[in-house]
């Protein structure tokens, strides 16, 4: 099973935050059958900012309606999100860098990793992309990647992004713990759902379900190194996510369980024992209050 994300539960109406038909259809009557690259580019952005200036504005005003109905205000942005990097995806692929018969060699997926992947975006979150091609790549994907992320950055999204095969994610997967996991929580945007698919198969098969115990003890390592670096959890300002009993706290007790129990949310751990349900309603307690102390505080800034 491909991971793919929903759009439930959202803090306002999905239309509201991005509208993707209306917003296609807005770029394609401003481009008027002009597909030059530099005005595609510049219609684009155009569209798009004033759609994420709108999405923000609306997400923002029901948060303060419900300033504590963190999951659906972190969904929404993750929303926003998907609707701003899906748009790009599809202008450079279909008017940019149009293959109308891709060889085998010039599939691509288009992931999302990390917090991105997990779906908790906050206003000024990184966006975590994957590219993923299944050979090396080929000149006409890398050309694709690099006018879209022109557009993104243009939009003044702060991305992370990086370019691989499904074998170079098992080999860093393998080596380095941090890559892992941001693949732990790997997502499928768009692109080649089937490629999508083998990356997931191949990283169950060859990197997830080994070296349990090693991944666990990296993860406690990693939290004792932070909790040195950002403090305790009685200072009189503390670090929300990555001090002590902060956001990064709560995040790495779920990727260490969701190693072991190969599950996609933390309430799946309560039948398998791993949570008592008085326990895991406490766990999201907890990470709601933080992500709207953290996501009021993005606002502010």
């Amino acid at each position: 099973v491909v991971p793919q994300r929903s759009s439930d539960a959202l803090i306002c109406d999905r239309e509201q935050i991005f509208d993707a038909t209306a917003i296609r259809a807005e770029i394609e009557r401003a481009l008027d059958g002009d597909h030059d690259p530099a005005k595609v580019r510049n219609e684009t952005v155009r569209v798009l900012k004033a759609a994420n200036s709108d999405g923000r504005a609306r997400i923002e005003k029901a948060f303060a309606k419900a300033p504590f109905a963190a999951g659906r205000f972190t969904r929404s942005y993750t929303y926003l999100t998907d609707g701003l990097v899906r748009t790009t995806f599809w202008v450079a692929r279909t008017f940019i860098h149009p293959l109308p018969v891709p060889t085998s060699a010039e599939r691509i997926a288009l992931l999302a990793v990390g917090g991105y992947g997990r779906g908790e975006m906050a206003p000024f979150s990184d966006v975590d992309l994957l590219f993923l091609t299944p050979y090396k790549i080929t000149p006409w994907a890398e050309s694709l990647i690099e006018s879209m992320l022109y557009m993104l950055w243009d939009l003044k999204l702060k991305v992370g992004h990086s370019s691989r095969t499904i074998q170079d994610c098992v080999r860093l997967g393998t080596s380095d713990y941090t890559i892992r996991t941001a693949l732990l929580e790997q997502c499928h945007l768009d692109g080649d759902l089937t490629l999508s698919g083998e990356l997931q198969s191949t990283l169950d098969r060859d990197v997830f379900s080994k070296n349990t115990a090693d991944f666990i003890e990296a993860k406690l390592e990693e939290r004792e190194k932070r909790h040195r670096r950002h403090g305790q959890r009685y200072m009189v300002e503390p670090n929300i996510k990555e001090g002590k009993g902060g956001l990064r706290d709560l995040q790495s007790l779920f990727w260490i369980a969701k190693y072991i129990h190969h599950v996609e949310d933390a309430a799946e751990l309560v039948p398998l024992g791993v949570f008592r349900p008085e326990e895991f309603d406490t766990f999201v307690q907890a990470e709601d209050f933080l992500w709207a102390v953290r996501s009021h505080m993005h606002l502010a800034t």
